[in-house]
């Protein structure tokens, strides 16, 4: 048995090194792997040049002067003997080895007489005066050269042409190329584009890392009743909060042309919005029964709030934006921070009615969410399914509707039953059988949903590079780093939530357990028991990401995303190697500093 068992293990692990040479040997054909081409003498001529140029980065350069020398040479030789001229050895001189051949062969050009250290091309000149470089040289420390050349194939002439060397000597102090100017300037753009990229995309990944974190979502749950009337309340409050601004809008236009009413409409607003704030806790603070006009009076204060602190955020925008545009042009070399308080204005503008909507829709989907739990356990169990029916439907046929009329807008169909009617009825029938299936009373697990959501979406966004994201950016906002930076930003969101939600999942459960039990919300779980134990690894996540921003926008520059891979990739292009190693070496200054600089500061604060 000891010898059977012995030549199984033999075969199948034969049959497993087979299995693996068969996937290898396929791997090189689809690679198409082929080593004879390294030893192409074509190839390796390109290679040896492509990395000397790499090896002599173009930072510095001096001035130059430049030595003319030249001798006649006959393509091909004349019958007869030649009179060739004796040269001048007062000076540098050249001596050709033969002073004639035809065209294409190959001949010896020695120099005398040159400075040490000299170096440049040699030069053949037609009559026509064009001049095509043979070769170049290199002068010893005994003033001498000695390079073979080939000559063009040119067409044969009886009278002499030119070989020319020019001896190319550095004077004065050395300075910064252009090029690598260029370079530091892109550097500073790339380092800053990656920071902006960094912020941003931590912003945003943050709260969305405590949903896509499974240890926290996994216990949400709640009954149908209550998860129908959050998503209902979600899309009511995300419309009222879009149009509200809408129509705010419509006041703040009317502000907008004296600059006095703009800033006492942002000062009376803001007092009007805190003033119901307060008046609407205190009230609620009273009594523990206030009737139903105090509840009515204490959401419309609720409401003006509202509508006051979007009335503010609209003015302070068009405030700051008209200040970054007085001071543009007047603040001399810090004219950024007239462009930054101009371009913060406009950023306001922009997102107010996206925080707006999203305000509303968390205020009325909790409301409702709340008013959904209070009635599940009122209701009687036969009224409650009536209502599950019922909402359970309503909102399945809106959310298809909604998916419907984004197919709608992608694919233009121009066919209102096929894009809305038809995901409406099937929207309303899942909706229904849901409740149909769902007992009136049993509690859905919403979090684990929102988690899997969450965790999808996370995937798919991180699953894209940047270049592709940059490429749609580019179209969006035109060539430049604004481009990058927003590709980057949105890489970034997908990655860090993701770093971060896992390290969430690994925190102690000791101290989240503590203080659920004393009757915490989840809010107030999260500020006291989560994020205490995180803040050390999301820093150190964080600063990791910069730094990989900060190589990555070497590739998307490849694709108008602005920053040093932009330059890099132009270089590239004309083929010139010793400008693109100037822009390799900073990249790798950049990406070495920034590991030492991010190392210290996670010894100092991690």
């Amino acid at each position: 048995m000891k010898k059977k068992s012995s030549l199984t293990r033999s075969i199948l692990i034969g049959l497993a090194v087979a299995l693996v040479i068969i996937v290898y040997a396929y791997g090189f054909q689809v690679t198409k792997v082929n080593f004879e081409e390294t030893r192409s003498e074509k190839r390796l001529e390109q290679l040896t040049r492509i990395i000397r140029a790499l090896a002599h980065p173009e930072i510095i350069e001096y001035d130059q002067e430049e030595v003319f020398v030249e001798v006649p040479i006959y393509l091909p030789c004349p019958e007869g003997d030649i009179d060739y001229p004796e040269p001048d050895t007062s000076g540098p001189y050249l001596v050709l080895d033969p002073y004639c051949e035809n065209a294409g062969e190959f001949i010896v050009v020695r120099g005398e007489n040159f400075m040490p250290g000299n170096r440049g091309p040699i030069n053949f000149i037609p009559p026509s005066g064009a001049s095509l470089t043979m070769g170049s040289f290199e002068v010893d420390a005994d003033g001498k050269f000695e390079e073979r050349v080939q000559l063009p194939k040119r067409q044969p002439l009886e009278d002499a042409q030119i070989v020319r060397a020019i001896a190319r000597q550095n004077v004065g102090a050395p300075y910064f190329t252009s090029v690598a100017g260029a370079t530091f300037d892109k550097i500073i753009e790339t380092i800053f584009l990656a920071l902006l990229a960094t912020t941003f995309g931590t912003i945003i990944a943050i709260p969305m890392s405590f949903m896509a974190a499974r240890n926290l979502m996994s216990d949400v749950k709640s009954p149908l009743m209550s998860v129908s009337l959050m998503i209902l309340g979600w899309l009511i409050g995300m419309a009222l909060g879009f149009l509200a601004t809408r129509y705010v809008r419509l006041l703040n236009d009317l502000l907008a042309d004296n600059t006095l009413m703009m800033i006492g409409g942002l000062v009376l607003s803001v007092f009007v919005a805190l003033l119901a704030i307060r008046w609407a806790v205190s009230t609620e603070e009273e009594e523990e029964g206030p009737g139903l006009g105090l509840r009515a009076a204490r959401i419309m204060a609720m409401v003006i709030a509202a509508l006051g602190f979007i009335l503010a955020t609209y003015l302070l925008a068009d405030l700051l934006y008209l200040l970054g545009d007085y001071l543009t042009g007047k603040l001399g070399p810090f004219d950024f921070i007239g462009y930054f308080i101009e371009q913060t204005g406009a950023a306001l503008n922009i997102v107010t009615p996206l925080l707006a909507a999203l305000a509303g829709g968390a205020v009325f989907g909790g409301m409702l969410s709340q008013f959904g739990l209070v009635l599940s356990g009122l209701l009687s169990e036969g009224a409650a399914k009536v209502v599950n029916f019922l909402l359970a439907a309503i909102t399945g046929a809106i959310l298809l509707a909604i998916f419907g009329a984004l197919v709608e807008w992608l694919y233009q169909i121009g066919n209102p039953v096929e894009t809305f009617i038809i995901p409406a009825a099937i929207g309303f029938l899942l909706g229904g059988l849901l409740s149909l299936r769902v007992g009136p009373k049993d509690l859905l697990p919403i979090g684990s949903i929102i988690y899997t959501i969450m965790r999808t979406l996370l995937n798919a966004v991180r699953a894209i590079e940047p270049l592709i994201y940059v490429i749609i950016f580019v179209v969006w906002v035109g060539i430049g780093p604004f481009a990058g930076a927003l590709a980057l930003a949105l890489h970034t969101i997908a990655a860090l939530a993701k770093l971060y939600s896992e390290q969430v999942e690994s925190i102690s459960s000791g101290p989240l357990e503590a203080v659920t039990a004393t009757g915490a919300t989840r809010i107030q779980t999260i500020v006291y028991a989560v994020v205490p134990q995180i803040i050390p690894p999301y820093i150190s996540f964080t600063m990791y990401r910069w730094d990989i921003n900060v190589r990555m926008s070497t590739i998307i520059g490849f694709a108008g995303g602005g920053g040093i891979g932009f330059l890099l990739q132009q270089n590239i292009r004309l083929l010139d190697y010793r400008a693109a190693a100037v822009q390799m070496l900073a990249i790798a200054i950049v990406v070495a500093s920034m590991d030492y600089i991010s190392s210290a500061l996670r010894k100092r604060f991690v």
